[in-house]
């Protein structure tokens, strides 16, 4: 059985690609010009497409759903604060810490954080996550 403690973290990464842009763009039907068309991004101060902000917060799923807490849990609860912008071929680490665990409603409180492959933070926030009564000692 999985035991939490305060501090515990975890992580996992994504590149992002241009099949990403195009499938969460048809998902969510988010066709803003500055994520799927490079001529109106050059215009930008980007100068190029950057993610769905959406996209990158999306990798926050797989780290919390699968691997902390993981299996059988439920979000509960999500801010988000877009930091830096993410461009196609960026490596995205999402990272989760455990900052608070309320055993009694069998809720983890988290940071939330997403990371390019410069180390440069593009995404902080907080989540908190209901554990299954099966999903480990809280």
């Amino acid at each position: 059985m999985i035991s939490y403690s305060v501090g515990q973290q975890a992580s996992c990464s994504k590149t992002i690609t241009e099949t990403d842009f195009v499938m969460f763009a048809g998902l969510s039907g988010d066709f803003n010009p500055v994520h799927i068309d490079g001529e109106y991004a050059k215009k930008t101060r980007f100068k190029q497409r950057i993610a769905h902000g959406l996209l990158t917060s999306s990798l926050l799923s797989q780290l919390l759903g699968v691997h902390l807490p993981g299996k059988g849990s439920i979000y509960v609860e999500q801010t988000i604060r877009f930091k830096a912008p993410v461009f196609i071929g960026d490596t995205i680490t999402a990272k989760g810490t455990v900052q608070e665990i309320d055993s009694e409603r069998r809720i983890l409180t988290l940071l939330t954080e997403c990371f390019n492959q410069d180390g440069t933070l593009v995404l902080t926030g907080t989540a908190k996550m209901m554990v299954p009564e099966d999903g480990g000692v809280i």
